[in-house]
């Protein structure tokens, strides 16, 4: 255990100077390199600003005007049918919309029912599972401006959906059903 925190520590230090070698031996002038990405990062950083505020208000809107608690309560019997234990539907739901919240769902469901628990490792599951679909084509299409994201949207709500199912069909096969 004591070599995995010294490799873990002395393996990012490692990575930068094997990079800036490698730039030196290219000719590359790695300092004016780098200075000129922390130009770029601090621009896409301010253009993307207005797609955040617009996507958390958003999130937002959709929580606090219980749509959110609409959806659970429609698709609560769905869900209780098919074994999905309905306490990680929100997680569901939301992972795709905001890593915070969902991250914040997950630590309350393991805080609740604990990590060892069906609901608590369903949560850890579909917490790794998952992307964050909406937050992802918001700030890199926005960064880049593409506007036409219907496509990658299907796809990435496919694949969410896809990590959702095998999140449950392996938490049930390695540790039983709720």
């Amino acid at each position: 255990m004591e070599f995995i925190n010294w490799l873990s520590l002395a393996l990012i230090p490692f990575i930068i100077v094997t990079i800036l070698l490698y730039g030196t031996f290219k000719k590359v002038p790695t300092y004016e390199a780098f200075v000129e990405g922390g130009k770029e990062g601090i621009q896409i950083a301010f253009s993307i600003i207005p797609y955040l505020v617009g996507m958390l208000v958003a999130i937002t809107v959709f929580r606090a005007s219980g749509a959110l608690d609409f959806f659970m309560n429609l698709l609560k019997p769905v869900f209780s049918a098919v074994g999905i234990p309905t306490e990680v539907v929100p997680l569901g739901l939301i992972r795709p919309i905001s890593g915070t919240a969902a991250l914040g769902m997950t630590t309350d469901l393991i805080a609740v029912y604990g990590p060892d628990s069906f609901i608590g490792r369903l949560a850890s599951v579909m917490q790794g599972s998952t992307d964050t679909t909406l937050y992802v084509l918001t700030v890199y299409f926005g960064a880049v401006g593409i506007k036409k994201m219907g496509d990658a949207l299907k796809v990435g709500l496919l694949a969410d959906l896809a990590g959702i199912i095998a999140s449950v069909i392996i938490v049930t096969l390695l540790f039983g059903s709720a």
